[in-house]
């Protein structure tokens, strides 16, 4: 017997694509975005939940990464806004991320092909003490920082996620990048 293919399995099937193509780094952004683990599964799960039952509202003015990340930045501050969120407040904070910064300047510390246990817990420390200064910044320095260097994103993409012209979000990166250099001088004294 052969199974028409319907509505609804095309629609999972662009919905599985774009969670394997983008699930990490909506994850990841929303992770920036609140600084907590558990508020970054829960609204990771729901941008896709809005993703799908919005499928067919994107029209393919920005990127399909630009469009994820407006649906995410959107959920993570009606998230932050919440009672819920207000109460996990008062749980504590997380300090570093579990998996390395890629392209750090953690590299000048390693001088082998093949790095040392201890020159592995030197790079680790310092990509963790890089996030511990990205996430001290200021939510408007720290977005802007992260989606240029993470994610790769140009001046004109990050305007249209957060709503503000070009040169405001230039203005916010290099006042971030000022900020987080200096932080990290200090440290390295």
């Amino acid at each position: 017997m052969v199974r028409e293919v319907t509505h609804l399995d095309s629609d999972h099937q662009i919905l599985y694509k774009l969670m394997d193509e983008y699930g990490n780094d909506v994850w990841n952004y929303a992770y920036f975005l609140t600084g907590n683990r558990d508020h970054a599964d829960e609204i990771s799960q729901e941008v896709f939940i809005k993703v799908y039952q919005g499928l067919h509202t994107f029209r393919g003015d920005a990127s399909r990464k630009t469009w994820l990340f407006t649906i995410t930045r959107n959920t993570a501050f009606s998230y932050r806004r919440s009672r819920f969120f207000k109460q996990g407040l008062l749980g504590g904070r997380v300090s570093s991320l579990d998996y390395p910064v890629e392209g750090s300047s953690a590299a000048k510390y390693s001088t082998s092909t093949s790095p040392s246990a201890e020159t592995e817990v030197l790079e680790q420390q310092y990509a963790d003490a890089i996030w511990d200064i990205i996430m001290e910044l200021p939510d408007k320095f720290r977005e802007v920082l992260v989606l240029s260097l993470k994610y790769d994103m140009k001046i004109k993409e990050i305007a249209e996620l957060l709503n503000v012209s070009e040169g405001t979000v230039k203005s916010r990166l290099s006042r971030a990048k000022l900020k987080a250099q200096k932080e990290l001088r200090r440290l390295e004294e």
